[in-house]
């Protein structure tokens, strides 16, 4: 494992914390499914201000800012701010 370690070169702290983060399931994953739906369901049109408001009406309490940073995952390539 030191050997491992030092060859990717990252503090051994920080693989214990990724072998840690893989066993676990992403707690976003609905989150994700319901904003990329939002953003197909209005032909990409609707940025992170009104997917927010979209997903508030739906009943679900969301900061911008963590729906702008769900939206860079799934939809990386749509040019979004």
């Amino acid at each position: 494992m030191k050997a491992l370690v030092k060859l990717a070169n990252i503090p051994r702290s920080t693989y214990y914390d990724l072998v840690k983060r893989m066993g676990r399931p992403d707690p976003d994953s609905d989150l994700k499914e319901e904003i990329k739906a939002i953003f197909e369901e209005h032909e990409g049109r609707y940025g992170y201000r009104r997917i927010r408001e979209e997903l508030a009406n739906r009943g679900h309490r969301v900061n911008h800012k963590k729906v702008q940073r769900l939206m860079k995952e799934v939809c990386p390539d749509e040019g979004h701010e």
